[in-house]
């Protein structure tokens, strides 16, 4: 492989061809694909001096060219790199991820569950790319063998209130274009027999269950071998929207285009471009609870309440895993910082006073019913109010069957500032020359083929 090296600014190169074997071993490990090398230094350096007496620190801060540069190696990060690579053959892709491997985060902690589509309503974007997203990854799946099981999904209401969301889903499935049947109590006990419906429910037959970990690492490996490169341990810290360029804490990349797909980080990196001034995210944990291996038989498939669709979670619901194994997951009560999984791990002093002063603004201003839905989801976090919870849904599930899980998740909301309320739909915006996923929340991963496609149309 050639690499290209110069000394200067860019309008007064003077380039000379050198090996990649010629380099310090820090440095070639990230040098997968031909790239142009700008030393950072005001030196002139022979080819020869590479192998010599060149330190590998002014190496590592180099100017790497790349066409596209996409931040975050989530399941967005990966699904937008395949899109660009099937659009673009030749074009030099660049991914960097802060953490060693991809998928370490809301990627590879998810339930699992490839969403039908039927939450969404029309003319969001979430309603546009899920159904369609939900079939491109089952083919995904089944072109490179990943583990996926169609189990379905019960929706069932527990009171009479319930029932006019209960019809707003099935027009929701309507539009879609999502497989949704209205049945009876007994229909539906028919389908899963210990829960209990009031009166009615709906069925998705189109719900299935994924290894998500396996997903994330076939994509890697497909991009790799398409010659997407990636740079692993790399978080950057710095960026240059009009000269192009992002600087991590090893060395600097240009770019004709970077894609923000940083998860839970994205409002962070956007601003750095000048773009989502508007948003910040709040941290939520995700606790899961799991049934003992005897009670596994009372769950055949997904089992969920009909949602409050006024607020971005679920509640309490029944889930099997891919493993065999049934969550019931999760409560989502505020946490501490955006990697905060466990109670005295990576709190982040200054997110958490963030967080809660606009938490408390929210609960005081109490828009969209906000206050109902904090003392909701924090009597969930006892385990006989969780228990409560579950057994709406399943009235014979005991306290001793179930288990707490060390499974725990962190879904970043991003919060509207200006309006002061949760934004419920995918948010996309354009920089310059940069492009801003700010909330890739549920039901991305199901979504994210299709959803990728997307973010490349505002480009």
């Amino acid at each position: 492989m050639q690499l290209k090296w110069c000394r200067g600014t860019e309008s007064n190169r003077r380039h000379e061809d050198f090996q990649s074997t010629a380099l310090p071993t820090e440095l070639a490990a990230h040098t997968l694909n031909p790239v142009t090398l700008y030393l950072a230094s005001d030196k002139v350096f022979r080819p020869s001096d590479i192998s010599k007496s060149l330190d590998t620190r002014e190496l590592l801060m180099t100017i790497m060219t790349y066409d596209f540069i996409i931040v975050g190696a989530g399941i967005i990060g990966l699904t937008v790199a395949n899109s660009l690579k099937h659009r673009n053959p030749s074009s030099n892709i660049l991914v960097i991820e802060k953490e060693p491997t991809p998928g370490l985060h809301a990627s590879g902690r998810n339930s699992g569950i490839l969403h039908s589509g039927i939450y969404y309503g029309p003319g969001t974007l979430k309603a546009k790319v899920c159904a369609r997203g939900n079939e491109r990854m089952l083919a995904f799946a089944k072109e490179h063998k990943i583990p996926c099981n169609n189990v379905g999904k019960v929706i069932i209401p527990v009171e009479e209130s319930d029932l006019p969301t209960l019809d707003k889903l099935m027009a929701n499935a309507k539009h879609n274009g999502v497989r949704a049947e209205k049945l009876t109590a007994t229909e539906i006990k028919e389908i899963e027999p210990y829960c209990d419906p009031y009166e009615v429910g709906i069925y998705c037959p189109d719900t299935s269950i994924i290894d998500s970990k396996a997903v994330v690492a076939k994509l890697r490996s497909i991009l790799s071998l398409k010659g997407v490169e990636f740079l692993f341990n790399q978080k950057v810290v710095s960026a240059n929207a009009a000269e192009k360029w992002v600087q991590t804490t090893i060395g600097r990349y240009h770019f004709g285009h970077l894609f923000n797909c940083a998860g839970a980080y994205a409002d962070v990196l956007a601003k750095m471009f000048g773009v989502g001034k508007g948003y910040r995210f709040v941290p939520f944990k995700g606790i899961y609870f799991k049934l003992k291996p005897e009670f596994n038989n009372m769950v055949r498939g997904n089992i969920y309440p009909v949602p409050d669709i006024r607020f971005p979670f679920l509640g309490v619901h029944f889930s099997v895993s891919i493993g065999g194994g049934v969550y019931v997951v999760p409560t989502a009560i505020p946490a501490f910082g955006r990697e905060n999984y466990f109670p005295f791990k990576d709190i982040n002093l200054a997110e958490a006073i963030w967080s809660g002063f606009n938490l408390a603004k929210l609960y005081i201003s109490d828009r969209h019913n906000f206050r109902e839905l904090v003392h909701r989801e924090v009597a969930n976090y006892s385990k006989s109010n969780f228990l409560k919870a579950a057994r709406i849904l399943v009235p014979s599930v005991t306290a001793d069957a179930l288990l707490r899980s060390d499974k725990v998740g962190i879904r970043p909301q991003l919060v509207n500032i200006r309006k002061g309320e949760f934004e419920l739909d995918y948010v996309v915006e354009r920089g310059k020359n940069s492009t801003h996923v700010l909330n890739a929340i549920s039901p991305a991963f199901t979504s994210s083929f299709e959803f990728a496609d997307k973010v490349l149309g505002t480009t």
